[in-house]
């Protein structure tokens, strides 16, 4: 792969050469909260069918930039394309910790979620919709739990059904958000033979995780960043000693009262 690391210079954009035509183009990306950065001048893509870890330490600014691209965080500056139309194109799963599972729902009618995209908020599902979904439940190691309230579920089971609701979307474009935690090593197995296979199938990937092995070993792309880009490009190369030395040196800098962000009006 040819890939072109940043060297830091703020607030020069980073660039990547990506060897498919793009699904998600980020261009000078800045992400702030009452001003306050979240994600500095971010520029890259994430091609098509591309499995990339989106790694950095803690406050770094990762679950920040998945929202922005899905539209649920404030872009300060820059912009986000798609190859495709967003709300149709992207399925996006959150951290376990922000999903309220206090809804009287069972375990198949969050699976049955998954089709509202294509059925709409009034739409009737079909027989053939009901089948997928019993498929995606059975895909995930939850079949026979279809009628089980999912407040009687384990972590471990209600991540897999968040992941059978993501089969059931069927989006070309997935953006997952720290999905391995708190889950026992079985259901992460699971779980990340299912992420790699979307790559297989031709999906573009984005995963939040803090597992650096888990994500040079089955991750082929990775962005690091440090609310600052460090690093995008082939994961055994982004992930190295110097780059993970500059995010934590970027991590101990950090003010609770950071300047404001200064970008144009």
């Amino acid at each position: 792969m040819n890939v072109a690391h940043l060297k830091h210079v703020h607030p020069a954009p980073m660039h990547v050469a990506a060897e498919g035509p793009a699904a998600i183009s980020v261009c000078n990306l800045t992400v702030a909260y009452n001003r306050h950065p979240a994600v500095h001048h971010l520029t890259g893509q994430f091609r098509e069918g591309s499995l990339t870890a989106l790694c950095g330490p803690n406050g770094g600014g990762k679950s920040s930039l998945l929202k922005a691209i899905v539209g649920l965080a404030p872009i300060a500056s820059g912009h986000v394309d798609f190859a495709a139309d967003r709300k149709r194109a992207i399925a996006y799963l959150p951290q376990v910790v922000e999903v309220d599972r206090g809804f009287p729902l069972k375990v198949l009618d969050v699976a049955d979620l998954g089709h509202w995209r294509r059925a709409g908020a009034f739409g009737r599902l079909t027989a053939a919709h009901r089948k997928q979904s019993l498929a995606a439940l059975a895909a995930v190691g939850l079949q026979g739990l279809e009628q089980r309230p999912i407040e009687a579920l384990s972590v471990g089971q209600f991540q897999r059904l968040l992941f059978a609701r993501l089969i059931v979307e069927d989006a070309p474009i997935i953006l997952l958000d720290e999905p391995f935690n708190a889950i026992d090593q079985r259901t992460t197995e699971d779980l990340l033979r299912l992420v790699v296979g979307w790559s297989v199938e031709g999906r573009t990937v984005v995963a939040a995780i803090h597992d650096l092995d888990m994500a040079r070993r089955a991750f082929p792309e990775a962005l690091l960043i440090a609310r600052e880009p460090i690093a995008w490009g082939a994961a055994r190369d982004v992930l190295d000693d110097a780059h993970l030395a500059r995010a934590r040196a970027l991590a101990e800098g950090w003010l609770e009262n950071a300047p404001v962000c200064e970008v144009p009006a």
